[in-house]
C-alpha cells in the first residue's frame, strides 16, 4: 500500500517537472540542434569569398597610324576599374616623389587602378620599364610606379597635341591615340656600337634614323639622342653613353658653330668614349654646323671661342 502511494506521488512530481521517464535512444547520424551533424560541435563558418583578381599588365605596344601614334596597354585578368591620362609639366615617380627622366617637350601621366605590372615573385610582366620608340610623336614610355595596386607611367612626346583614350576587350586593352598634326623630317642620331668599341675597330658609332619636327631639327636630333636606342637597337649592340648628363639646354647655331650645354651631370668616367663622340656627328650632319662646342652644366668648355670643336674638362679621360 505504501509502495503504491509512493509511486503515485512520484508520478505526480514527474508530471509537474515535465521530465519523461521513457528511455532515451541515441540515433546514429541524428543532428544535434545548432551543431554539426557529424561532430556535434559548433556550425562551420562559410568558406571565404575568393580574392578579387587584380588586372596584370602583360604588354605595352606603340605604333604609328595615319594622323596619330597609338599606345596600347594590354592586361590579363580584365580591365582596371579606373584609368587616368592627362598632361603634366613633369612626371613624378610614385613613392619617391622624384621626377621621372623622359625625353620630350610634352608629357602624359598614365595611371591604372587597381592594376599591377609584376608577378608574385616581383618580376616585371610587361617587358623593360623604359622603352624608346622611333615614332613621330611618342618618344619614350617609362614606368613611374607599381605598388599598392596602382600602376603608373610617364610618356614623353615630341609635342603637346590632342589625344583620346578608349578600351577594348578580348584581350583587355587601354588605348591612347595621340594626334600627329605636323610634318616630320628624318635625321640621324649616332650611338656607340659596343661590339666595335670592345674590339677596337673604328668607327665606334653607328647612325639610326629618327623623325623630328622642323625647323628645330637640331633640337629634335639631340632630344632623340638622349632618349637612347630602341629595344631592337639595344639588342643589336647600340648604346647611349650619357657621361652623367640627363639632358641638354641652350642649343644655338651661329657662324657654323653649334653650342650646347649639358644638364644633370658631366663625367667621362675615365673613358676615351663620351657623350661628345655622339653629339659631334649628330649635330655635324646639318650643313649649317661645322664645329661643335659642348659646355658642362656650369657653362664651361675648354675652347669657348674660335673655329674649333670643344669639350668641357669633365669629358676628358
Amino acid at each position: 500500500m505504501r509502495v503504491r502511494r509512493f509511486l503515485t506521488v512520484l508520478s505526480v512530481l514527474v508530471g509537474l517537472l515535465g521530465v519523461s521517464m521513457a528511455p532515451t535512444v541515441a540515433l546514429a547520424g541524428a543532428p544535434v540542434p545548432g551543431g554539426d551533424s557529424l561532430t556535434g560541435g559548433a556550425p562551420k563558418p562559410p568558406p571565404p569569398a575568393p580574392a578579387p583578381v587584380i588586372p596584370t599588365l602583360e604588354a605595352v605596344r606603340a605604333a604609328h597610324h595615319p594622323g596619330f601614334d597609338r599606345l596600347v596597354f594590354q592586361f590579363r585578368g580584365g580591365l582596371p576599374q579606373r584609368h587616368d591620362v592627362r598632361y603634366v609639366p613633369v612626371v613624378i615617380a610614385d613613392g619617391s616623389g622624384e621626377p621621372v627622366p623622359l625625353a620630350g617637350d610634352a608629357f602624359l601621366h598614365v595611371v591604372f587602378s587597381p592594376a599591377v605590372g609584376h608577378d608574385d615573385a616581383g618580376h616585371g610582366t610587361f617587358g623593360p620599364p623604359r622603352r624608346t620608340t622611333a615614332l613621330p610623336q611618342i618618344i619614350q614610355v617609362a614606368t613611374a610606379g607599381d605598388f599598392e595596386a596602382v600602376l603608373s607611367f610617364g610618356v614623353g612626346l615630341a609635342r603637346r597635341t590632342p589625344f583620346r583614350v578608349f578600351t577594348l576587350n578580348n584581350p583587355s586593352r587601354v588605348v591612347i591615340d595621340v594626334t600627329t598634326p605636323f610634318r616630320t623630317v628624318t635625321v640621324r642620331d649616332y650611338f656607340l656600337f659596343k661590339p666595335a668599341f670592345d674590339s677596337g675597330h673604328q668607327p665606334y658609332v653607328r647612325p639610326v634614323r629618327r623623325p623630328v619636327i622642323p625647323p628645330a631639327v637640331g633640337h629634335g636630333a639631340l632630344q632623340r639622342l638622349f632618349a637612347g636606342p630602341t629595344n631592337a637597337e639595344f639588342a643589336a649592340g647600340l648604346r647611349f653613353v650619357a657621361s652623367g648628363a640627363t639632358g641638354f639646354t641652350n642649343l644655338s647655331v651661329s657662324n657654323g658653330i653649334a653650342r650646347v650645354r649639358l644638364t644633370g651631370g658631366c663625367s667621362s668616367g675615365g673613358s676615351t668614349f663620351t657623350i661628345a663622340n655622339e653629339i659631334f656627328p649628330t649635330l655635324k650632319q646639318f650643313p649649317t654646323v661645322r664645329w661643335v662646342k659642348i659646355f658642362d652644366p656650369a657653362g664651361h668648355t675648354e675652347r669657348p671661342s674660335g673655329n674649333t670643336d670643344s669639350i668641357p674638362e669633365c669629358l676628358e679621360p
